[in-house]
């Protein structure tokens, strides 16, 4: 044991004596020979600049300004990066402590839910004791108890059940007649005065597509038209204020919280819900859509209402499946509704975005240059209008009144001379639109030319924006004469006075 006791000690004191050596040596490196080592750069220095001359002096001075220079920046990006570490070092613990609030807090939620849940059953038992019947699975089925809120007061407003919109006899007219019925609506109720054919263009456009865009300038009662038309079918079209701050589909439909479990529900995802329980007609207001880019937060709907089969109009809203979801959200997916419009109203100033070529060929266009004129109408009650019958008046309008196909031949002459001399043409979202829109807006009153004469405007010349026109002016006097000839004079004065326009500015 001595013998040990005593090889301890020895070992301790040499560590020890190690440990002094090496700190005594670390000093004598690091600070004790500073001072040698600037005695002999100065040293250096007077030894040699006996023999300097002015180009020597000169050639000092640059070096040792550029040395020092490189050690001040050297310490500067040391002492960079050494406070970049502790600011990341102080984050993280900062983060560490939000979690550790965040947990806490969690905590204290699920005890108030636990009390929550104690006073609900003592209250129970109470009512039960009094002979009142209220059962658990009533207190369970609170909207706010799920995460879709809005979706579920809706479920509960129409009792789980479609509404059927039935119809009047006095409402089962033609799509003229009801053209005429809304002009005299607004004007007569509302004191909205809209031209005919401005009205012949919205129906025939509810035709043609699911997007319709109001462009011009603003108050030419843009947003006030499928507002009217909304009342007009008893039925009143929800208005969504655009943001110019929107990027994504998750400003228009909301999104689905991880931290408070809850879907953040819009209004505009709540009017496509509803018009899942609903058989009339239901229009949706975008206002001002594009004082965001549209193909950003709108790219999935434009899409989506492409496809030829109309059970696949879904928008995904969440992965996964909760037995308490709304009825209507199958599978985590929303239905787009047969009988649901887009309306959007776009300004033309600096403070909007450019609408791009693949808004305009998958949307229809009207254009909105100045206000109605004030004129006398008799007093128009609101009509009763479900899908199925407006549906069937679209069908018949392609039966009765088929394109002729003379126009169609001269279309596709000023089409060629359109790509031959100026490289535009349409695709095949035009045709389409063409075969359903033409059709429809005869059957509300008007000729095929004005039809065509519109289509041609927004679907083909509108691509013009995109040129430099100031040099086209000769080519553009031909072209509106090619027009004149094809279609005879003056009958597309559409698209002849858009032409001019263009001349002009």
């Amino acid at each position: 044991m001595n013998s040990f006791s005593k090889y301890f000690l020895d070992l301790f004191n040499q560590i020890w004596e190690d440990i002094q050596e090496w700190l005594l040596g670390l000093w004598n490196t690091l600070f004790s020979n500073v001072y040698e080592n600037f005695k002999n750069y100065f040293d250096l220095i007077k030894y040699h600049s006996q023999n300097f001359d002015i180009f020597g002096w000169i050639m000092f001075v640059l070096s040792s300004a550029i040395m020092l220079g490189f050690i001040y920046f050297f310490f500067l990006r040391l002492v960079y990066y050494f406070r970049k570490y502790f600011k990341f070092q102080r984050t993280e613990v900062e983060k560490e402590e939000l979690k550790e609030e965040i947990e806490v807090l969690n905590a204290k939620l699920i005890a108030a839910i636990d009390e929550k849940n104690k006073i609900l059953s003592m209250k129970l038992s109470q009512l039960g004791s009094e002979g009142t019947e209220i059962t658990p699975t009533t207190l369970l089925e609170e909207p706010e108890r799920t995460r879709f809120t809005k979706l579920r007061a809706v479920d509960l407003q129409y009792n789980g059940q479609v509404l059927i919109t039935h119809m009047r006899d006095e409402d089962r007219i033609a799509l003229n007649e009801i053209a005429e019925r809304f002009m005299n609506y607004c004007a007569s109720q509302l004191n909205l005065y809209y031209p005919l054919k401005t009205i012949r263009l919205f129906l025939a456009s509810m035709a043609a597509s699911k997007v319709i865009i109001l462009e011009g300038v603003s108050g030419t009662g843009k947003t006030s038209l499928p507002y009217a038309l909304g009342r007009f079918f008893k039925n009143r079209a929800p208005i969504v204020s655009v943001q110019p701050s929107w990027r994504d589909r998750a400003e228009l439909i909301g999104y689905f919280n991880e931290f408070t479990k809850k879907f953040n529900e819009t209004d505009f995802l709540k009017a496509i819900y509803e018009a899942n329980y609903r058989t009339d007609i239901n229009i949706i207001v975008l206002d001002e859509m594009n004082l965001a880019r549209i193909e950003y937060y709108f790219a999935e709907f434009l899409s989506i209402l492409e496809l030829p089969d109309k059970n696949d109009w879904k928008i995904d809203l969440v992965p996964d499946v909760w037995d308490n979801d709304p009825k209507l959200i199958i599978d985590g997916k929303i239905s787009l509704p047969e009988n649901c419009w887009f309306v959007g109203t776009a300004n033309k100033d600096d403070s909007t975005f450019t609408i791009t070529d693949k808004v305009y060929d998958r949307a229809m266009i009207i254009d909105f240059q100045s206000k109605g004129n004030p004129f006398n109408a008799k007093a128009t009650e609101p009509m009763d209008l479900n899908i199925s019958y407006l549906k069937n008046l679209f069908n018949k309008a392609l039966d009765d009144y088929p394109i002729k196909e003379e126009l169609i031949e001269k279309f596709y002459k000023i089409d060629n001379y359109m790509f031959d001399n100026f490289k535009i043409a349409f695709g095949n979202r035009t045709i389409k639109h063409m075969q359903l829109f033409i059709p429809v807006y005869q059957a509300c009153g008007g000729t095929q030319e004005e039809a065509l004469d519109y289509l041609f405007t927004n679907k083909v010349l509108r691509k013009f924006e995109s040129l430099n026109t100031s040099f086209l002016t000769n080519e553009i006097e031909l072209l509106i004469a090619e027009i004149n000839n094809i279609f005879g004079e003056g009958v597309f004065s559409e698209s002849i006075q858009y032409l001019q326009n263009i001349q002009r500015y």
